[in-house]
This record gives structure tokens, sequence and C-alpha cells, in this order.
């Protein structure tokens, strides 16, 4: 999944909290929203405050599908309340690869052509 795909795909989802979201959809979408963020903070507080406010929404869910997709509940979101330890571990378990199919759904596309070789979720 490419820059473009992951921020329409995610958009397109702007409320869907079922399902998974693969490292390279999550990541994508977080660099675009800093991207815009910055631009807009540029620009003026108030257009980066709705920013914010437009892109809370589709955040939190690519955020739960991304949870789901290493077989945990989005629920567990709330740890960004928790200074430093909360953001570790979420962190964490953002850069985690995909696992095998579970109660949220099947997973995202693998890439069919790896390089390296390295069959998925290793």
């Amino acid at each position: 999944m490419d820059f473009v795909e992951a921020i329409k795909t995610c958009l397109r989802k702007y409320a869907t909290f079922e399902g998974r979201a693969g490292r390279a959809e999550y990541w994508w979408f977080v660099l675009g929203y800093v991207l815009v963020s910055v631009a807009a903070s540029i620009v003026s507080e108030l257009l980066n405050a709705l920013v914010g406010l437009a892109l809370l929404l589709p955040s939190l869910a690519v955020g739960a599908r991304r949870l789901h997709d290493i077989n945990k509940s989005g629920w567990l979101q709330l740890l960004w309340l928790v200074p430093f330890i909360g953001w570790i571990i979420l962190l964490y378990w953002a850069v985690q690869p995909s696992g095998p199919p579970n109660p949220y759904g099947e997973g995202p596309e693998q890439p069919r052509n790896d390089p390296l070789g390295i069959p998925p979720g290793v």
C-alpha cells in the first residue's frame, strides 16, 4: 500500500472501527496527518485546530483497526491518556507485524513479492 492509497482508505473508512489495518496503512496515514497538521499550523492555529478536529475520527478508527491487526482491542487506545508508559506501549504495538487471521478478520493483504523472502508474520 502506498501513501495515496493509505490516505484514501483511511478517509473512506473514517468511522469504521471493525476490521484490520496493516502497518503500511497506519503509518502512511500518520505521516499524512503530521504533514497536513504542520502545513495547517503554518497558516493559522485555527486551521490547525480544524484539521485536528476533522481528522480525529479517522485517526481513532485507523488506530483501532491497527490494534485489531495484532489481536488487541481498539479500546486500548485509551493508553494514550497515560503519559510516557502508555505512549511507549502503543508505539511498540503499532510497529508489530500483522498477525495471523483472528476474530477481527483475515488481515491486510501481504506483499506478494517480498525481496527479502521473509514470510508474513515473522
